[in-house]
Parts: structure tokens; C-alpha cells; sequence
């Protein structure tokens, strides 16, 4: 079964729900999940947030984290998810922030990417460094992202 399918099913059996803060992935992530049909009974929605000032506005992302832990860090990953968490009321939040290319970012390598997933009972977040081009970080990240959620809800971390 594709990631995507897997996860719609899953939230369903759980009765959770899910929204999504991307930066690297451009919404990315919302898409693969929206793509499965009946995928409206458990996706809240999903914030872009490309920049630092949009993390800060959108998602209620400290500036002060982003200054001292750099938008490429788990600590970003983890308030992204909490704040579209909080954003939609969702039960999961899932984020991803990284560098896609080509090149470097606040002092991040090419393929430096972070996800995280928060949900009532606590987060749980990664750090990936992935190979290729930029599509095939982006890729990547979206596949690592889902994948995350999935571990999450079989090991319980995120659901009360």
C-alpha cells in the first residue's frame, strides 16, 4: 500500500485527524495525503511557510527559535507541527523544513532536512540528510514525512 494510502487509512482506524506545515515541500505533503480518495474525512488542511517571518506569523513559531536554533533544526520542526496542531485543531501535525538546493542554508548542507509529527501525548522529529537534486530531496522529504507519522501512530508517541 503507498505511504499516502497507508496513512489516510490508519488516521481513519485511530478517528484522528492530520494538517501539515511545509516549507521545503511547498505543500508536498498535503498533496500525496489529499490525492487518496476520502482523504477529507481525516486532513484538516496545511500551511506553506516558506520563510522565517511566515513560520513566526502563520504558525506561531517563536523568532527567537528560529535566531537561535535556525529554521533547519528539529527544534523548528517540532513548534511548525505543534503550531498547525494548534492552527486547525488537528490531532497530528506534521512539518518539514530542510534544504531542498541548490545550495546551502542557514549553514545547512544540500539534503539537510527535519521532520517532525506532534500530536496530544508529545513529538517526535528526524533528521534526514538526503541525496540528489532538488526534486529528489523534496521527494524525499515527503516520503520520510508520511513515513514519520506512520511510526508514530504504530508506536503510539503522538495519541493519547
Amino acid at each position: 500500500m503507498p505511504l499516502p494510502d497507508e496513512v489516510i487509512a490508519r488516521l481513519r482506524e485511530r478517528g484522528a485527524s492530520i494538517a501539515t506545515a511545509e516549507s521545503l515541500t511547498g505543500g508536498a505533503v498535503c498533496s500525496a495525503l489529499i490525492a487518496v480518495p476520502g482523504a477529507s474525512t481525516v486532513v484538516r488542511g496545511g500551511i506553506v511557510a516558506y520563510t522565517p517571518a511566515m513560520k513566526a506569523r502563520l504558525l506561531g513559531v517563536d523568532p527567537d527559535l528560529i535566531r537561535e536554533a535556525g529554521v533547519v533544526s528539529d527544534a523548528v520542526a517540532g513548534a511548525m507541527a505543534r503550531g498547525v496542531r494548534e492552527a486547525t485543531g488537528a490531532t497530528l501535525g506534521v512539518a518539514t523544513t530542510g534544504v531542498a538546493g541548490p545550495e546551502p542554508h542557514d549553514g545547512a548542507p544540500v539534503g539537510r532536512v527535519h521532520v517532525a509529527v506532534a500530536g496530544p501525548a508529545g513529538e517526535s522529529t528526524t533528521r534526514l540528510d538526503l541525496p540528489g537534486d532538488r526534486a529528489a530531496v523534496r521527494s524525499g522529504t515527503v516520503d520520510a514525512a508520511l513515513a514519520l507519522v506512520l511510526s508514530s501512530l504504530a508506536a503510539d508517541v503522538t495519541l493519547l
